[in-house]
């Protein structure tokens, strides 16, 4: 399997090559070349697998030979031994809906789902290959957290996570800023989660400074984390229809950057029986907005009680808008530079009926996420985060969904309390977390002082 850019400028490459890469030097986004299909017996057989065992098979196709499989095998299994549930992404049933939990493994979110792959992906490939590389990713919450537990101590890696200041919520700081280990550099921006967004993506751009430092990215832009995260789709698909091929099951997926609700429509494009993607967006919805007008149009961010989806610019709706084009280069670079030039894009009438087919989208404020939380607990004794409560909400006239719990409730225990007058019992792996000492730099959000920063931090580390 190889991979090229949705803009064109990268000749195919493997794998291994895409994952160190992360964001193409052309500054597009990795996409396979080919998308596997999967048939209705294979389904049913992947249907009754263990989540590890599922995530081989479906992974195995876009790895091809760029890693033999027995060491694809142990790296999958690694990664997910350290889930604190059996199933790694149990379903559960909670009032007539599938709530698929993707908070069990080490920082509480679904991220860890990926990036516990992601990292031993990055070692792997580095002690096998060679060379050292120094991540830089941002975050809007729970990446950020996920990422560092993910490479925290491993050799030839230093992380840099840049989190907007004040933006995410008090646990979710803690959990990144109170690792100490040497290779971990926290850093704090003077602006917003797309501010900090656009910071790392400017450094990818800049090929001469990405060469020099080995950059290599955690954010979704990465395609392996996209590639871990359609699993569970398979996953949850396979315990709720009992492996019936016949039986088409639809997903509500809270979402920010775009990169949950595309593994879930890559999942369909592989022969996934899914009924309907369902985007659930807060306040900040220029994804809902594009989904029923066909206008991508850039807004203000404003703060939420469900901060990890506080963006106005989604990274991997580039993936989309490639594949929306029928695989064309040249119009996604278009189309991007319009955006660039005006704050906005567009797509024709035909191109719109595809993208409805394709989703439905809802955007729910925090009024109603609160209203969530507390019927929902009221109802059944069970606590949804915010994130996960715009999801249900959205999921509202789509019975029997699969909705997809982002986070576990105790990272965001204000807006629970707020809900339903008590706070959620933190799982061990949050406990303790505000006694903890902190390191963590504050900057302007600026490239040219994050630039510095990375200088010095790496000159005082050799």
């Amino acid at each position: 399997m190889n991979y090229v850019s949705t803009r064109g400028g990268v000749a195919p490459v493997d794998f291994a090559l895409a994952v160190r890469m992360g964001l193409g030097t052309d500054g597009g986004l990795l996409v396979p070349t080919t998308i596997p299909e999967v048939d209705a017996a294979t389904l049913r057989a992947w249907s009754r697998l263990p989540f590890a065992d599922l995530a081989m098979e479906v992974m195995t196709p876009f790895v091809g030979d760029a890693i033999p499989r027995d060491h694809l095998a142990g790296l999958i299994r690694r990664s997910y031994a350290g889930f604190s549930h059996p199933e790694v992404t149990p379903v559960v049933e909670v009032a007539g809906a599938h709530i698929l939990e993707l908070f069990h493994g080490p920082t509480a979110a679904f991220k860890d789902v990926a990036l516990q792959l992601l990292g031993n992906l990055f070692e792997y490939l580095l002690q096998r290959d060679g060379g050292h590389i120094n991540i830089v990713g941002a975050t809007s919450g729970d990446t950020g957290s996920a990422a560092i537990a993910g490479v925290r101590g491993k050799a030839r890696i230093e992380i840099f996570i840049l989190h907007p200041q004040g933006r995410v919520s008090p646990i979710q700081e803690r959990q990144m800023t109170t690792v100490l280990d040497a290779n971990v550099h926290n850093v704090a921006v003077r602006g917003t989660f797309d501010d900090a967004q656009g910071i790392v993506k400017a450094l990818f751009n800049d090929l001469a400074f990405k060469r020099e430092y080995h950059l290599a990215a955690v954010n979704s832009i990465n395609w392996a984390r996209i590639l871990a995260q359609t699993v569970y789709y398979f996953y949850a698909w396979g315990r709720v229809s009992g492996g019936d091929p016949e039986r088409r099951l639809s997903f509500s997926v809270p979402t920010g950057n775009f990169g949950d609700v595309f593994a879930g429509y890559l999942a369909k494009r592989m022969g996934l029986p899914v009924a309907r993607l369902i985007i659930a967006t807060n306040r900040n919805d220029i994804l809902a907005r594009f989904v029923h007008s066909g206008v991508y149009a850039a807004s203000d961010v404003h703060p939420t009680l469900s901060p990890a989806m506080d963006i106005q610019i989604a990274s991997n709706f580039e993936r989309y808008l490639y594949y929306l084009h029928g695989q064309d280069p040249a119009a996604v670079r278009s189309l991007l530079e319009g955006m660039q030039r005006t704050g906005r894009l567009s797509v024709d009438e035909a191109l719109h009926q595809i993208v409805r087919a394709d989703f439905d989208a809802e955007a729910v404020d925090d009024a109603a996420t609160l209203a969530q939380i507390r019927e929902t607990f009221e109802a059944t004794g069970y606590i949804l985060d915010p994130h996960t409560a715009v999801g249900v909400r959205a999921a509202t006239g789509h019975p029997g969904c699969i909705c997809l719990a982002t986070a576990h409730p105790a990272k965001f225990n204000e807006a629970v309390t707020a809900a339903i007058g008590r706070a959620a019992l933190p799982p061990p792996s949050l406990q303790g977390l505000m006694d903890k000492p902190t390191r963590c730099a504050l900057l302007d959000a600026q490239v040219g002082a994050v630039k510095e920063h990375i200088r010095t931090t790496l000159a005082a580390r050799t």
